[in-house]
């Protein structure tokens, strides 16, 4: 840079630094030419700070900048100083102040961008992740990465003060497939086998636990093969932790602490301690959903009871058949809500496979429905009452198997709140969600599964459930979630060979499965392991959630987009033959993929 040192951030300089001399660095933003004037904003990753060029004070200099264009890389020196009342600009952090330009470097010229560099640039969102190098010195992209940047130091610097140790674990790995699909990598010095990718250091870090560790956390990537959704990567990070000798009120006290303060030094948010907790029971109950928004209300009310023996055979049919028959209340939304509005919400919570939806508007007139020819209005009223119902009020109904009620009415309490602008988008309603179900049963493979995964201990008093009554038994597994989304979750886990051999046995497993998939951990217990448990946060939802971003492709450098692919380097990508004749692999792709 032929000598040139930078003295200063571009973001950086204020009043304070008026009279005095610096060289700053960066892009050009903005050229605006006045004819003997020239102003450019230059920028870097602290923010922008205006340049003037004067074609009197400095011609060769003025003559100089001419050559200049959008993105250019310079180096300039000169003097601060204040800008004129009349021409401060109160968006700038820097807008108090100017430099007058007495020397400029160019050290790289630019193409003109495929797309501005701004936030408030639209583009499509494939043009801007093909350029991701470009769409990152936005900054709304150079926040994102900040606020991943502290949360993990934050983090990190926690932990380390209470004691817990960093210990990486293995990339290359053993395939367990049970639940996601793995990504697999080809050995070359041991031909057709493979290593898999880690969905989790889970059993790694379970070992730790029995190698005396006692405390151990990783900001670790890792891996799932599944279809990609707007809070979901093939690739992703958590903040990963394990602890010996604890109870779920021991792990959970730690890690909320450990968010407390990660949302002081990344928001300056305060969160109250200790957070709210609620079974999945109640949270299903009252939200249909295991990670519900508490931002708003809009809580489920079964009215079986009022409905099970009505004519209207969807209600008393679902009731008969072991389902339920259950509603939210859209406060004042009564006229909010057209009838192509509730058509839209009917088909919106089809995809949740449940076959209508009801609805009661209560206004001062009385009741409007769909379903007026199958209630009287005392027993419309009897309904409404029962849900809290006033007027000005909507009543929306779903029923069917409990599964499916919870699903829809789940989604559907989110859609109204959103269409209804029900929701406080500066609040952070963190809470836990505890005693999930330990197995559910998986209809089309006719076999348990373990809900959360096989290693997670059932609760104390239904363990001797284990086997007899599989679908009542509740586990010592907890979730932490922000405004409706997962942001982790964990469990305490089985410590017992003879307690682990029977959770295998309820989920299908011979023993030659369990010797193939897990030997090494079911060998280790034998030498003593300690009661332990810990907790997974996934380090991208979370800053996801705190930059107010749509996706987690927002908040990861490089991220995939919905076919897991990356546009920037092209991958994934065809390999030469000779990289598949060392690894022992032929090709037979099938012809819908060729």
């Amino acid at each position: 840079m032929q000598g040139k040192k930078r003295t200063v951030l571009c973001g950086q300089l204020s009043k304070k630094d008026i009279a005095s001399m610096h060289t700053v660095m960066g892009w050009v933003q903005r050229r605006r030419d006045l004819g003997g004037l020239v102003f450019i904003w230059l920028r870097d990753k602290s923010g922008i700070v205006q340049i003037v060029f004067n074609s009197e004070t400095n011609i060769d200099l003025f003559n100089k900048i001419s050559s200049v264009r959008s993105e250019y890389v310079l180096a300039i020196t000169g003097e601060v100083v204040a800008r004129e009342a009349n021409n401060i600009n109160k968006e700038l952090s820097t807008g108090e102040i100017e430099i007058i330009a007495e020397e400029l470097l160019i050290l790289s010229s630019s193409e003109t961008p495929p797309f501005e560099i701004n936030d408030d640039v639209t583009v499509n969102e494939a043009l801007r992740f093909k350029y991701r190098y470009l769409d990152l010195r936005r900054p709304s992209a150079q926040y994102a990465l900040q606020v991943r940047h502290k949360i993990a130091i934050t983090a990190r610097n926690f932990f380390d003060k209470q004691g817990f140790m960093e210990v990486e674990t293995p990339m290359l790995t053993k395939s367990t497939p049970e639940g996601a699909r793995d990504y697999l990598v080809p050995s070359r010095v041991q031909p057709g086998k493979f290593f898999a990718l880690p969905q989790s250091p889970q059993l790694f870090k379970q070992l730790l636990m029995v190698s005396g560790i006692d405390r151990y956390y990783q900001i670790v990537k890792c891996f799932r093969d599944e279809d990609l959704r707007a809070d979901r990567q093939p690739e992703f990070t958590q903040i990963d932790i394990e602890m010996s000798f604890v109870e779920p009120e021991d792990v959970m006290d730690i890690s909320e602490q450990m968010l407390a303060e990660v949302f002081k030094a990344v928001l300056n948010v305060d969160v109250a301690l200790p957070l709210p907790k609620i079974t999945y029971k109640e949270a299903m109950e009252r939200y249909g959903s295991d990670k519900p928004d508490t931002r708003y209300s809009l809580e489920l009310v079964n009215i079986s009871h009022l409905v099970g023996e009505s004519t209207f055979s969807v209600f008393s049919n679902a009731v008969s058949e072991g389902g339920s028959v259950r509603g939210i209340n859209a406060k004042g939304c009564a006229e909010r809500f057209s009838r192509k509005d509730i058509d839209a919400l009917t088909q919106h919570i089809k995809t949740y496979r449940a076959k209508g939806l009801a609805w009661i508007a209560i206004t001062a007139e009385g009741y409007r429905s769909s379903i007026n020819k199958f209630f009287t209005d005392e027993q419309l009223k009897e309904i409404a009452d029962c849900m809290n119902g006033q007027i000005g009020d909507m009543l929306f109904i779903v029923a069917d198997t409990n599964k499916i009620v919870f699903d829809a009415l789940g989604q559907l309490r989110q859609e109204v709140a959103r269409r209804a602008d029900l929701i406080d988008n500066s609040k952070y309603n963190l809470l836990w969600v505890t005693e999930f179900p330990l197995l559910e049963y998986d209809d089309e493979n006719g076999r348990y599964v373990a809900m959360h995964h096989p290693f997670t201990s059932p609760m104390d008093e239904d363990l001797e459930k284990l086997g007899k009554d599989n679908l009542a038994i509740r586990a010592k597994a907890y979730d932490i979630v922000l405004n409706g989304y997962e942001l982790g979750g964990g469990s305490i886990r089985i410590h017992s060979s003879e307690i682990q051999q029977k959770m295998f046995a309820q989920l299908g497993f011979s023993q030659e499965d369990i010797q193939n998939r897990f030997g090494f951990l079911v060998d280790a217990f034998k030498y003593g392991a300690p009661p332990h448990g810990g907790l997974a946060f996934g380090l991208d939802r979370i800053a996801m959630l705190m930059c107010g971003a749509d996706s987690l492709r927002d908040v990861i450098a490089f991220p995939k987009m919905q076919n897991a692919s990356c546009l920037l380097t092209s991958a994934p990508s065809d390999v030469e033959e000779k990289q598949l004749i060392e690894l022992n692999i032929a090709l037979s792709l099938k012809k819908e993929n060729i």
